[in-house]
Formats: C-alpha cells, structure tokens, sequence
C-alpha cells in the first residue's frame, strides 16, 4: 500500500453530507478535505458496471483535473435471489423525472423478489468501494461490505436510501431503525473507511 504524505485530499462527491462525514474522520490526520463542488469539478458519467470501476473513474477523473490525490466511493445494495441487483445500479433504481425516490425503488425490489416467490430469509448485503486515486494514475481500492436480509414493510425514519428495509445479520433493528451511532459502527461504509484511515497511519 503506498503511504499518503501529502497535506490536502480532494474528496470527490457533491454530497454535502458524505463530505463532512469524511472532514470528521480524517480530521485526527491533521489532513485538509475539499470537495468537487468547491473546485468546480463537473459530475463525470458513471459508465462501469462494477464498483470499484465507477469509483475509479470519479477518483481519477478530479485527480487528474486537480493534481490533488483524490478519493471516490461507489456504493449499492445486492440481493441474491436478484442475482445481485440493483447492485451498481442502485441509485437507478430511485431515479424519476424530478429526483430519486428510495420508497418507489424498496417496493420495486421487493416486488420483484415476490414475483419469483423468493423464500426467506431474502439476503442481501451493502456494499461500498473506496478509491484513492494520485495524479500520476497509481490508486488504492479499500472494500467494505455487511451482510443482512430485506425486511417487508419498511421499518424505520432514520438513514436513507434502502436502510429501511435493510436488517444487518445480528440485529434486530434496520439501519433506518438505528441511530446514527450505531449504524456507523457496523455499516459497509464504515467498514470501508476503516481500512482506508490504515493508509494515513503507515
């Protein structure tokens, strides 16, 4: 793994929310995050079907247009009587002419289980990829995942995306159902971040 020395890391997202997310725990490294809405960085078109290939073009595409080192997450959720989707396809699922709506996408995913009678438990798993992406085109992958199975009806006002039907392996809640505290302990993202802050210690 090559170690990073440099002081200033562009986090390539427009989310507001993912960014200050990532200020918060990489501020203990003493390292300055800017995001891709403060440089002017356009969206780049997610055109792999992987998530660590959609993760890379967005990590490679601001450290390119930078010269910062830069850092891109693709994330989704797989069911495996769907064969894995929505999978990368995730926010696709949500998306309708004026946004994306999640509560249309969770029906349209457990419709689907039921039209082929998938029997319970229906598992699935979150899933998110890191990319740390140099200038010089060297990058560093960083996987994180947890396991679970669907829950109908939707249970739970907290998180976002598919948390409200999504119920972690050892827990009675759903993420939707957890606070933010405890989902951050044990969800794919944090699991991710985990082994990427392991690159700021080396």
């Amino acid at each position: 793994m090559r170690a990073f020395t440099d002081k200033k890391l562009l986090v390539a997202t427009h989310n507001a929310g993912k960014l200050e997310e990532i200020k918060a725990i990489l501020e203990p490294f003493g390292i300055e995050v800017v995001g891709a809405k403060e440089m002017n960085l356009p969206e780049p078109e997610e055109t792999e079907n992987t998530f660590v290939g959609n993760a890379r073009i967005k990590a490679h595409a601001a450290a390119n247009a930078t010269g910062l080192p830069a850092l891109a997450d693709d994330s989704g959720i797989e069911v495996d009587c769907l064969n894995g989707a929505p999978g990368v396809y995730t926010a696709d699922w949500a998306t309708t002419p004026t946004g994306r709506d999640f509560t249309m996408a969770m029906e349209k995913t457990w419709k689907a289980c039921d039209e082929i009678a998938a029997p319970a438990p229906r598992t699935a798993r979150f899933r998110a990829t890191l990319v740390l992406a140099w200038p010089d085109g060297h990058d560093e992958v960083f996987e994180g995942r947890v396991e679970g199975q669907l829950v109908w009806p939707m249970r739970g006002k907290l998180g976002h995306g598919y948390d409200p039907m999504f119920q972690p392996d050892g827990y009675d809640l759903t993420f939707a159902e957890m606070g933010a505290e405890q989902k951050n302990e044990i969800s794919h993202r944090a699991d991710a971040f985990r082994k990427f802050v392991k690159i700021f210690e080396a």
